[in-house]
């Protein structure tokens, strides 16, 4: 018989994240609801008897199938207390995809802005689960949005209308949350089942480089997974003109291989000790293949920290930035920084002139991590 905690003793989300029968999981909820208050609540909402919530987006539901029987339960998200291994008997504690197809190739992420677009953005985003090679000698079983960590590069200014819908095409619940937005996160980024989708519309507000997520709980493992990437916002009034480029910085927290694929390991990741730091995916991805510009050119990096959990200290080596944005761009800038911390789950705004030819490493000059990964060159030619 499974012993249980006693109510004074807390319980680790953790615990939850193996697969658990119905018994189980309700002995299991009992102790969860006093060790964190509201959590009672949630679990009697996602239960299949609860009344479902209406809200201003729009979910395409998929038609039940004989296999489903009932509808399928109502998620609510971006509520982290609410873990989905409660859903569909269990919530996996690795990536785990099945083996690696002889055909992943390695290829570098391109890391230029994309241009702007006519004014409004008309996203319809899949999730994906996939091998992604991530270097010569290593493939990883990747949760992603559109196939790829990170997932797309968006670009639109503040005032444009983004309608964005995500379908969900794998067994796990997914969601999107738009740090750009400002929206009712309960119904705009709540998580959809397979089959399912949900659509929602946003206008930036303010200038920046936002990160966007699954907010699916818990989010740690499906950030830790490959699902992240970054929206930059341009001011309406246009920036001086550069070569532009986006950083999207990330920890990869990995099982050891199985049939030539390595997992993302969720209690690796509660250890907060990463195998891997890097940019856009692929550690030191800029090294092998840098990132080129000539002198004269100003350098705008876009820099967003996906985490899911260290800082990223940034610094160019043999520069400095002549201005770094604390706020939304073109205010709150600031002068002749050599390094500037990007929070896990923020971003910033770099500049420098790039006035000497010669190579530049750009790095998280958090060493422990810059030496796992986390660094590039920028070739200034002359």
């Amino acid at each position: 018989m499974t012993k249980l905690p006693s109510p004074d003793t807390p319980q680790r989300l953790s615990d939850l994240i193996e697969p658990t029968t119905r018994r189980r999981f309700l002995a299991n909820a009992s102790v969860l609801s006093l060790a964190i208050p509201g959590v009672g609540a949630a679990i009697a909402a996602c239960s299949p008897g609860a009344e479902k919530s209406t809200d201003s987006t729009t979910a395409s539901q998929a038609p039940a199938t004989a296999a489903q029987g009932a509808a399928s339960p109502i998620l609510h998200n971006p509520d982290s207390r609410l873990d989905t291994s409660l859903m569909k008997g269990g919530h996996p504690s690795s990536s785990a995809a099945g083996t690696t197809p002889a055909t992943t190739t390695y290829h570098r992420f391109d890391p230029t802005l994309p241009p702007l677009g006519s004014g409004n953005l008309k996203l319809h985003w899949r999730t994906k689960q996939l091998p992604i090679r991530i270097s010569d000698t290593e493939v990883v079983a990747a949760w992603t949005f559109e196939g790829d960590i990170p997932g797309p590069l968006v670009h639109c200014r503040v005032g444009d209308t983004v309608e964005f819908t995500l379908t969900n095409d794998v067994d796990i619940p997914h969601s999107m949350d738009f740090h750009a937005a400002q929206i009712d996160p309960k119904q705009a980024f709540r998580s959809v089942p397979k089959g399912e989708s949900v659509t929602y519309t946003f206008k930036p507000k303010w200038a920046g480089a936002f990160m966007y997520h699954c907010g699916t709980s818990p989010v740690l493992m499906h950030i830790g997974s490959g699902m992240f990437g970054a929206i930059v916002v341009s001011p309406r009034e246009p920036l001086p003109a550069a070569k532009e480029f986006v950083l999207v910085q990330s920890e990869y927290y990995l099982a050891d291989a199985a049939n030539g694929l390595r997992a993302f390991d969720y209690n690796k990741m509660l250890s907060t000790l990463p195998d891997y730091a890097m940019f856009n995916g692929r550690p030191n991805q800029y090294m092998k293949d840098p990132i080129k510009v000539k002198v004269g050119d100003r350098v705008r990096f876009w820099v967003v920290n996906a985490g899911p959990t260290h800082p990223c200290n940034f610094h160019v080596v043999g520069e400095q930035f002549d201005t770094v944005y604390l706020g939304s761009p073109p205010g709150s800038a600031i002068r002749g920084v050599q390094t500037w911390d990007v929070a896990p789950g923020g971003g910033m705004c770099f500049e420098l002139l790039c006035d000497v030819p010669g190579e530049f490493p750009f790095v998280n000059h958090g060493f422990g991590h810059g030496q796992k990964g986390g660094i590039g060159i920028l070739v200034v030619e002359g």
